[in-house]
């Protein structure tokens, strides 16, 4: 059971890893600040997801000692920020592209 737990978080990650860069990929492509903001905003959003479930990776595979737990807490915290700002700013840029139409 676990190893499926960890084949799914590896999935994940990778999964995260790959939306994240074409995301940046193509906020750079676009003129538009709009869009550019949307595809920055899911970015983030991809890399929260990638810091979060890194640290459930780290979880599984370290021993609990002091400076592991340490590493995954601000891991986690900082995916969660990644995640919390990216919806955030997401719903920011789409307010403001539909208004602009």
């Amino acid at each position: 059971m676990l190893g499926i737990i960890n084949y799914a978080l590896y999935a994940v990650f990778v999964i995260s890893c790959v939306a994240a860069a074409l995301y940046s990929i193509n906020a750079r492509r676009k003129p538009d600040p709009l869009d550019r903001g949307i595809f920055l905003a899911s970015m983030n959003i991809s890399m929260g997801v990638m810091l979060v479930t890194l640290s459930f990776i780290a979880m599984l595979l370290f021993s609990g000692s002091t400076p592991a737990v340490i590493v995954e807490a601000i891991f986690m915290v900082m995916g969660a920020f990644n995640i919390f700002a990216g919806l955030r700013s997401r719903s920011f840029y789409s307010r403001q592209k539909s208004a602009r139409s």
